[in-house]
């Protein structure tokens, strides 16, 4: 009885083994099917992260020209506001001289841009040469 023990405990050790190496099997199936997927969806993250980079690269691209763009238009109107404004303190400085010159006052208008009001005219024609350079 002892061989029948020992060849019923064999094949229950034996059947165990099988088992275990079944479900060792299924496992890595399951677990190389798992590995799969990720792979897949990093692959695809990967496709989507490149077209949303190279969207905002466009992005950035036209944000840079259109800022390039402002950057010369406000050059600009900053040497109109330049040229203006020496304008406006010859005009000025050529009333003031009229007006000592004259000896009557003439009403001049302030200017209504409040980039030219720091630049007022201070009065100082010590001849009429000077005051013409100014109409020049």
């Amino acid at each position: 009885m002892s061989a029948a023990r020992s060849r019923q405990s064999l094949l229950a050790v034996n059947e165990r083994t099988q088992k275990r190496k079944l479900s060792n099997r299924e496992s890595a199936r399951r677990s190389r099917m798992r590995k799969q997927q990720h792979l897949q969806e990093l692959t695809s993250d990967e496709t989507r992260l490149k077209l949303e980079n190279g969207k905002i690269l466009e992005r950035v691209e036209r944000l840079a020209q259109g800022h390039q763009w402002l950057e010369s238009e406000n050059a600009v109107l900053r040497a109109e506001v330049a040229e203006l404004a020496e304008t406006l303190r010859s005009l000025e400085s050529v009333l003031c001289y009229a007006e000592e010159f004259d000896g009557v006052a003439t009403d001049a208008v302030e200017p209504s841009d409040h980039l030219l009001h720091r630049w007022q005219p201070a009065c100082v024609m010590a001849s009429p040469a000077d005051a013409m350079l100014f109409l020049v």
